[in-house]
């Protein structure tokens, strides 16, 4: 890594409920370790910086879940106020070097390494970078320090892409060719056709 290019790091959500699912969906198996160990092994396999991941609901099952991995676990109290709680609580942990941050769902395994390294090509300060599988937006969005103040004033349980329409001219789109790999396990039928996708690729 060339010492000029962008530091970038990544926050893993991993505080919510998961009432669609019925159980915690980042718990539960897949090909021999839980959803959310998934996510985070392929960004600590991209990303040279320990992944700050959030808990709030049952958090000490989910720092169990991702033990042994490069993590910085941040706890949020709030959590069940809202996604917006638990992204301000990872951006409140950023270390002050970071240039941008991956903003990563933890019932996300299917995202490769390749992606997060091609978007970490686009980084910078001034950017937000999306990608899209023609006209499917996917997971994770790279979002450039500058946008971290605005971040800090979501609230309920709005996400991070309610500020994108606010920057059209700073969202970088990155074109990738596989949707398969924007997948969540948000209910029991979507975990199965992930399960079904994993096998598939082993």
């Amino acid at each position: 890594m060339d010492p000029s290019d962008p530091c970038v790091g990544a926050i893993v959500l991993a505080a919510g409920q998961s009432r669609r699912m019925g159980v915690n969906k980042l718990l539960q198996p897949l090909a021999g370790k839980p959803v959310v160990r998934h996510v985070v092994d392929g960004i600590n396999a991209a990303l040279a910086e320990p992944v700050i991941v959030v808990t709030g609901h049952d958090a000490d099952a989910v720092t169990a879940a991702v033990a042994g991995a490069r993590t910085s676990i941040v706890h949020s109290a709030q959590f069940a106020d809202g996604m917006a709680q638990s992204l301000r609580a990872g951006i409140k942990a950023v270390p002050a070097h970071w240039d941008a941050v991956l903003m990563c769902l933890g019932d996300m395994p299917l995202v490769p390494v390749a992606l997060i390294r091609a978007m970490v090509k686009s980084a910078s300060a001034e950017h937000i970078i999306v990608p899209f599988c023609g006209n499917i937006q996917g997971n994770p969005v790279l979002w450039g320090r500058n946008f971290f103040g605005q971040l800090m004033t979501l609230t309920g349980d709005r996400g991070a892409k309610a500020i994108l329409a606010d920057w059209p001219e700073r969202v970088v789109k990155l074109p990738w060719p596989n949707a398969n790999d924007f997948r969540d396990v948000d209910t029991p039928a979507a975990l199965a056709a992930v399960r079904v996708l994993f096998a598939e690729q082993g």
